[in-house]
């Protein structure tokens, strides 16, 4: 067999093998309980109580933002990028949709929904409070039943805060101020005042609790969505049923794992596009902690901060963030560098190859910032790939041309060895070095695609960007599959292509799949068929699959594919031809169909 076919097949194959083990045989791996070592809970001798969960009581769904339910007064919250509302009981921010992103690309979409009150499907709210210490007890502390009065502003958004305030009988004065920037980030102040005639311990809290498992989940492997944190540099991601699978901590009262951080951190829940953190003051000791109660199945992360000692007459105050909205890559970056929030870059799931999505996906936003079209700045990108490449690749078909000058010298090799495979290895290696050829140097450029397309496929994934990107015409989001099928003759029938997730999608592919197995397959007859008939047939065949197995993926990524296909093509013809072995492309393409005629008739 031809070495410049075989290396191809090889490199080929080995790629389809590679996507096809990664994509679709290899489970999600299994969740490893949390270390012992870790499930140290709240230092003993502190005399304050954790929040529980059973001290979270239910409450009616509320209105729409701004409005009165059950006669509970709620505050409004608009800001460019976020609308929602404050409740005054347990001063809870627990409604909160995002003005910029929709569920679909209809136009009267909803928006997204983040937060949801208690009482709402899969609700979702973060409440701040505090653990009383010794002497005190739960009433003498705000709790998520505790009516609030709004003691100062009227609407929350940006440069306009508003202040919370009760009293509790115990002579404290708790005031809660909430401040919003223009994006997605708010401050909550915490601040107590005794007036009563004792000293008093107390620790202020704030917690994010989720009931249920969220049912949008998109339940791929390669993508975390769940708790999310960072504890002095190290970062942690348990998914919902990692939760659910923590061990019993006698402390907190249910499954939960304590992390004690000394310096920088935050604890949050991520979802594919969103996410709501819990983020202390850069240089803060605190304790996070992740938990999960059975019996409510409610999911829980909480920052308890360290113990205050009040003595009568003074005051005491704490500030923490809240991020809660999408995951942009610019918003999300300029917290990180301005507010020295640690890893906060790594709320974004950059995978297993983040040393190449990282910058992949930089290089492809700086594109399409100056492009304004996120379909060609792909296949601007596959250029800069291709010829960051060349330098190798041009090594690469180099060598397959020599590899082609030897194969009369290989074929007597053969001849004279026989059976004799030890023989024939000798003198192959010998030839090589003779020769200076390196006979593997035509697999290297596809093999380096397969971490290049994984990291690719994972910035279209998983970025926010690419959600609901266009290109052009039908391709109105680039993160989903090809909208157009052969059921509709693309469109020009009058009925709707198959759903992208269901079974006949697969069969009805759209333009795109079928242009990637088309490019594929005039690649591949740049070089002559090998002679064994199998490997002839795998050869024949492999466009055709790949186009099936990856129709179903992001038109983004199959869009890389066709640009890297149609580069490929170009780069290897035009060396080829420098190197004085102009391709017979249309000869090889003759030899194929009359191959197949030949195998019919047989």
């Amino acid at each position: 067999m031809d070495d410049q076919n075989k290396n191809l097949l090889l490199a080929t194959a080995l790629s389809f093998l590679v996507i096809v083990v990664w994509f679709i045989l290899f489970p999600p791996p299994e969740p490893t309980p949390p270390d012992p070592a870790d499930q140290t809970g709240i230092a003993e001798g502190t005399g304050l109580m954790p929040p529980s969960l059973q001290e979270d009581g239910d409450m009616t769904a509320p209105a729409a933002p701004g409005e009165v339910s059950a006669g509970v007064p709620r505050v409004a919250i608009e800001t460019p990028r976020l609308q929602g509302s404050i409740s005054m009981l347990g001063g809870r921010l627990d409604a909160l949709s995002l003005r910029n992103y929709r569920v679909t690309l209809e136009p009267d979409s909803d928006t997204v929904t983040l937060l949801r009150a208690v009482g709402q499907p899969e609700a979702f709210y973060a409440l701040y409070g505090w653990r009383p210490g010794s002497g005190l007890d739960w009433s003498d502390v705000p709790g998520p039943e505790t009516e609030w009065e709004l003691w100062n502003g009227d609407i929350l958004a940006p440069n306009r805060p508003i202040t919370l305030r009760w009293q509790s009988e115990a002579g404290l004065t708790f005031l809660r101020r909430f401040e919003v920037d223009d994006n997605y980030m708010f401050t909550v102040t915490q601040s107590v005042r005794n007036d009563g005639d004792r000293e008093v311990r107390l620790a202020p809290y704030g917690s994010l609790s989720r009931h249920g498992t969220p049912s949008d989940l998109s339940n791929f492997f390669i993508l975390h969505e769940g708790m999310l944190k960072v504890a002095d540099g190290r970062l942690t991601e348990d998914s919902y049923s990692s939760m659910s699978g923590y061990r019993f901590n006698e402390r907190e009262g249910a499954r939960a794992s304590v992390t004690e951080v000394t310096a920088n951190g935050w604890v949050g829940f991520t979802d594919k596009y969103w996410m709501a953190t819990l983020i202390p003051q850069p240089g803060q000791p605190f304790t996070a902690v992740a938990r999960y109660s059975e019996s409510r199945d409610v999911f829980q992360t909480r920052i308890d901060l360290p113990t205050v000692n009040l003595a009568p007459g003074a005051t005491e105050a704490v500030s923490s963030m809240l991020f809660a909205g999408a995951k942009e890559w610019t918003t999300i970056r300029t917290y990180e560098r301005e507010l020295g929030i640690d890893r906060f870059i790594d709320a974004i799931d950059w995978g297993w190859f983040h040393f190449l999505t990282k910058p992949i996906f930089a290089v492809l936003y700086w594109i399409n910032s100056q492009i304004g079209n996120m379909g060609w700045s792909i296949v601007v990108l596959t250029l800069l790939i291709k010829a960051v490449l060349l330098p190798l690749a041009w090594k690469s078909y180099v060598s397959m041309a020599k590899m082609k000058e030897l194969q009369p010298e290989m074929m007597k090799i053969k001849e004279r060895a026989g059976d004799d495979k030890q023989k024939l290895q000798k003198e192959m290696i010998e030839l090589y070095k003779t020769k200076k050829v390196n006979p593997a140097a035509g697999c290297l450029p596809i093999l380096l695609q397969i971490p290049i397309f994984f990291a690719l496929y994972k910035v279209i994934f998983v970025t926010i960007e690419l959600r609901h990107a266009a290109w052009f015409g039908v391709f109105q989001d680039l993160s989903s599959p090809d909208p157009t099928s052969i059921w509709n003759l693309f469109g020009v029938l009058p009925w709707a292509a198959p759903d992208p997730h269901s079974f006949l999608a697969l069969i009805f592919i759209g333009i795109l799949p079928i242009l990637l197995g088309v490019s594929m397959w005039f690649q591949m007859r740049l070089n002559p068929l090998p002679p064994d008939p199998m490997q002839a047939m795998i050869f024949n065949w492999m466009p055709w699959v790949f186009m099936f197995i990856l129709g179903g993926f992001a038109s983004g990524l199959v869009l890389y594919w066709i640009a890297n296909n149609v580069i490929t093509f170009t780069q290897q013809y035009l060396i080829m031809r420098m190197s004085g072995h102009t391709p017979d492309l249309l000869g090889n393409i003759t030899a194929t169909f009359r191959r197949k005629k030949d195998t019919t008739a047989k």
